[in-house]
């Protein structure tokens, strides 16, 4: 299999790894001084034992190579290694759709790991808990993110989205080229990098002045998973989280404040001030607590819709005629975002749990306390649960798209997504999400009206030619030029 070389001018790309020569029962695994970039879709030679199987080198997992270009790789795992064992990383990788579901709505087999990668810059994050402890602390504002509470807070996504918009008219509207008979617009800088954030500030009940700050804190804290060199500015924003929430839970244990309908009614208690009242054990949340799950509201809610809307958009107008069926029946955007989490999940791709005791999934066994991932992504693209998996396509009819459920479904042929996770750690903000995606996304259409991908302005490929992948997560930036 012909290797390709790294282009020089694309210096994000010059991720180096070193893989060691080695024997897995067949012949050498090939090796070289990185993992090659290969063609979307197509995974590079890594050997093949002696019954002719495709080998995968532990290497793999840390290259950009994987990041980009993971489904080839998955695909081999699903087929000849559902249940992989990575020794270089101790970790079993599950990629097989029943494999992960079934895992994931077992709490008891496969538990969370606490204190993991989360709690460094989220504080005692509640998707590290599990049991009783964790149903607790979800308990405290899952009924504020579903059902009746969504339908009554639609007149402010719908306001903080027309606002965004209106912004591209002034002279330093960033992400935004005006041009003699077009305007093109970076949908990150303009519009997705800050609208899921405005909207969860909202619904939090943050005061309107201090929501540019917390758009900094929160771009801090999600760069703060990225290692060393970000984490400090990730704890540190997490701490002045922290100091300013105390002196609002002070107030707001004294005088909660509420949140209002198109019409200014009263519509409920924001979630700080619900927080504030709230007791477990006969006892207040302490100010850490509430900081906590209000960090987790920030990152869950901003990071992994930003990443929907800049998925399912730059996926709608590489597949133009699928954006025009849904100008033709605007109900198609539920459908859209949807397969969008199927195709390209946006954030939290894999779900890290640990075994509580030995147990054997898909005939191999996984012992007690051993490191178990599972790769939503992979399940998402299993051809045993959805035909042409790697077909990006709103109108599959394989893929349910009604009501998300926690635990998952699997009836009448078709079964869910599993981009925003299943079990007890089903995605919180999983419906707030698609609500704003889909509310923002009619009014961004209308005011579009014949939108298409600024090819000449997007990121490309190790080609330079073909549009960049989408890859692991979600793609970062990208412009849509339209009439103006």
């Amino acid at each position: 299999m012909q290797w390709l070389k790294r282009l020089p001018s694309k210096k994000s790309y010059d991720k180096k790894l070193v893989m060691e020569k080695h024997q897995l029962g067949g012949h050498k695994a090939r090796t070289g001084d990185a993992v090659p970039l290969m063609p979307i879709g197509t995974a590079a030679d890594m050997g093949f034992d002696n019954n002719g199987i495709p080998l995968i080198s532990p290497e793999l997992f840390d290259s950009f190579e994987f990041s980009r270009n993971p489904h080839p790789y998955f695909k081999i795992m699903r087929d000849h290694y559902p249940v992989f064992h990575d020794q270089l990383h101790n970790a079993y990788y599950l990629t097989r759709y029943e494999d992960c579901r079934r895992c994931a709505n077992d709490d008891l087999a496969f538990n969370t790991i606490p204190k993991g990668q989360a709690s460094t810059v989220l504080g005692n994050a509640q998707l590290e808990l599990s049991g009783i402890e964790h149903r607790r602390r979800r308990g405290l504002y899952d009924r504020h993110l579903v059902g009746q509470a969504l339908v009554k807070r639609q007149h402010s996504i719908e306001s903080i989205a027309k606002e965004l918009i209106a912004e591209w008219e002034k002279p330093t509207a960033k992400g935004v080229i005006k041009e003699e008979k077009s305007r093109s617009i970076e949908l990150g800088a303009a519009f997705c990098n800050e609208f899921p954030v405005r909207v969860v500030a909202s619904v939090l009940g943050l005061p309107r002045e201090a929501q540019v700050q917390f758009l900094y804190w929160y771009q801090s804290m999600m760069s703060g998973f990225g290692g060393s060199d970000t984490a400090k500015n990730g704890l540190q924003a997490r701490q002045d989280l922290e100091d300013y929430m105390e002196g609002i839970v002070e107030k707001r244990r004294k005088k909660p404040t509420f949140l209002h309908d198109s019409e200014g009614k009263i519509i409920g208690e924001d979630i700080i001030s619900m927080l504030c009242r709230t007791r477990i054990d006969n006892d207040f949340l302490s100010t850490e607590e509430i900081t906590s799950i209000i960090a987790l509201l920030v990152g869950g809610g901003g990071d992994t819709t930003r990443g929907a809307i800049m998925n399912m958009w730059y996926l709608l107008l590489l597949h133009s005629e699928q954006l025009d069926a849904i100008r033709k029946e605007n109900n198609l955007w539920v459908a859209a975002f949807q397969e969008t989490l199927r195709y390209a999940v946006p954030a939290g791709a894999s779900q890290p749990k640990h075994t509580t005791f030995e147990i054997e999934v898909a005939g191999k066994t996984i012992p007690a306390g051993s490191l178990v991932l599972i790769m939503n992504h992979s399940a998402n693209r299993d051809e045993r649960v959805f035909k042409s998996a790697d077909k990006f396509d709103i109108l599959r009819r394989d893929l349910h798209v009604g009501k998300m459920l926690r635990a998952g479904v699997n009836k009448d042929g078709q079964r869910s997504h599993l981009g925003f996770g299943v079990g007890p750690h089903f995605c919180p903000g999983a419906h707030i999400s698609q609500q704003e995606a889909v509310v923002c996304s009619k009014i961004l259409l209308e005011h579009f009206k014949t939108p298409k991908l600024d090819f000449d302005r997007c990121k490309k490929d190790i080609d330079g030619k073909s549009p960049a992948p989408l890859g692991e997560l979600a793609i970062s930036e990208f412009w849509v030029k339209y009439p103006a």
